[in-house]
Formats: C-alpha cells, sequence, structure tokens
C-alpha cells in the first residue's frame, strides 16, 4: 500500500501578512514553517509532498525548498490559478482573488491517487498531529469515504492583533464531525472570544470551541465530490469578484448528505501561524524554543 501523501496550500497572496509568509525564515537555523511540517510527516511515514502554489511565485519555491529535500522525500508541485476552472464556466473577468481553499485541493486532483493529508503552508501543527493522521491514513483505501481531520482549541488559535478565520466544529458522541462553520471574523474582545457575522454582529464563542485549522485527511474519492462542489460554487458565484469556497463548506454538505463520515482525531499537538506580520516574533519565539528542547535539530535539514 502506498505511503499517505502532504498536500500543502501554499499559493496565498499573504496580503495581510505584507509578503509571502510561505518562504519567511522563521526557524533558528532560517527554516520556513513548511520545513516543520515536511520534517513532521517525513518522520510520521508519508512518502511524497505536493505544493500547491501560484506560477507568479513558481521560481521562489523552486530555489527555497526543492533541492533541500532532494533524497529526503518526493516533492511535486502544482498551480493554483483564477483561469484554472472546469471547461464551460465563466467568471467576473476583473477577479484577482483565488477561490479558494477547496479550488486549491483541486489543483492536485490528477497528481494524488492515494490517501492524502491537507495543511495550511503557514501553519504549524506539530509532530503528534502528523502521527495521528497517518496513522489513520495508512488504514484507508483509495476509493474509501471515511476521512479524517485534527481540531485544536479555539482560544490557542487566535492572533492578538486582528481577525482570524476558523471552522467552528461540532462532533457527535462518537467524535465523529457533524458540521463546520467557516467563521471569518473571530477575535478575543476583552476576556471573551467573539465571531462577527454578515449583520456585524458578535456572537460569543467558548475558548474551549474544537476548530478546523485546515488538518483534513481525504482519499482520492474527495475528487470526485470536490470537483462537483466547485463547479456549483462557480456557476453560482463566479461573478462575485471576492467569493470563496472552502474546505469546510464542502466537507459539511458532503456530511450533510450523508455521502461521507469525517472522525475528529485527538492528539496533543499544539498550532500556531503567521496571520499579520505582528505575530511573526511569537512564532520566532515558539521555533526556537523547540529546538532549545531538542524536539527539532538546528539546522533542521543537514
Amino acid at each position: 500500500m502506498a505511503k499517505p501523501t502532504l498536500l500543502a496550500l501554499a499559493a496565498g497572496m499573504g496580503s495581510r501578512y505584507g509578503g509571502l509568509k510561505q518562504i519567511d525564515t522563521l526557524g533558528p537555523g532560517g527554516e520556513t514553517i513548511i520545513d516543520y511540517s515536511i520534517y513532521d510527516a517525513i518522520r510520521a511515514g508519508f512518502g511524497k509532498v505536493v505544493m500547491v502554489i501560484r506560477k507568479s511565485i513558481e521560481e521562489d519555491f523552486k530555489q527555497v525548498f526543492f533541492k533541500k529535500y532532494s533524497g529526503k522525500i518526493d516533492i511535486e508541485y502544482v498551480l493554483q490559478e483564477i483561469d484554472y476552472v472546469p471547461a464551460g464556466l465563466s467568471y467576473h473577468p476583473e477577479r484577482v482573488k483565488p477561490w479558494g481553499t477547496a479550488h486549491a485541493v483541486l489543483m492536485a486532483a490528477e497528481t494524488i491517487k492515494e490517501p492524502f493529508c491537507v495543511i495550511n503552508g503557514d501553519d504549524f501543527y506539530g509532530a503528534d498531529a502528523f502521527m495521528q493522521m497517518a496513522t489513520y491514513l495508512n488504514r484507508q483505501k483509495p476509493e474509501d469515504t471515511n476521512f479524517c481531520m485534527v481540531g485544536y482549541l479555539l482560544a490557542h488559535t487566535l492572533s492578538d492583533y486582528g481577525y482570524v478565520a476558523r471552522g467552528i466544529c461540532t462532533a457527535d458522541e462518537n467524535g465523529f464531525l457533524q458540521n463546520v462553520t467557516e467563521c471569518t471574523q473571530i477575535k478575543r474582545i476583552g476576556s471573551v472570544i467573539c465571531y462577527k457575522d454578515a449583520q456585524e454582529v458578535n456572537h460569543p464563542l467558548s475558548d474551549e470551541q474544537i476548530v478546523s485549522m485546515n488538518f483534513w485527511g481525504f482519499t482520492p474519492a474527495y475528487f470526485k465530490e470536490l470537483t462537483i462542489a466547485v463547479e456549483k460554487f462557480i456557476r453560482e458565484r463566479g461573478y462575485d469578484l471576492k467569493s470563496e469556497l472552502y474546505i469546510p463548506s464542502v466537507v459539511s454538505e458532503l456530511i450533510n448528505s450523508k455521502k461521507v463520515s469525517v472522525k475528529m482525531l485527538n492528539s496533543a499537538a499544539e498550532w500556531f501561524g503567521v496571520t499579520y506580520k505582528e505575530d511573526r516574533s511569537y512564532v520566532v519565539e515558539r521555533l526556537k524554543s523547540l529546538t532549545d528542547k531538542g524536539i527539532y535539530p538546528s539546522p533542521l535539514w543537514k
């Protein structure tokens, strides 16, 4: 059986960060956050890495990543561009914003033939999360519709410098995901975490709320349903300049229609990442601390 693949979403523009955070050197040896994810994935038994990037940063990624992984793990990349839409569909000609994470995953449909894990390229997920994910995916066949995710406590995923987007998760008594709702404006106001709805009304959330940080486990069976969802979205929303289709929206629809099951995996790992430029110093400090404790070597790649 083929080893699982790691699919890293790294095509974001970094508008709130002020640059390409995917290739920013944050570790004590000049490592990027993706470096740590790939390092943890190798230790967990993943066999290949596929990165989703944009044409405009293709050469930067080749220079930063591909030589360093030579001999360590197979690595490929696919491109995500606005005009990469299913045949026969049209969209607003002035659109510049990518179509979202669901569309990004679809770009790898012809490249990935084995169970795979999806991550954000600018998030640190922790070694245990990759171990739990690999264990689950190694039990799945390509045609299976038993998916999974690793969730994190909301209170540990905020930024002190502005709003963040998170998928709010609910699960049944057996630990299977029932619903995940994408909330794009979450922050702590005083002592209470709130999300702002479309009417600009704030709603409180628990610090213990489990959220999705785009750490998903799928099989290739997901691509068939994803193609249908993306086609429907662009047909209905293609002339919105800023509309995006997120992975949680597609997953929730598949759960509601009883086409898939999604197990919420338990992990002791802690998340951190960079949303705003001001988050950078905290991430640098955390990576240095993990290195000082001997959890990661420095430099990471020798």
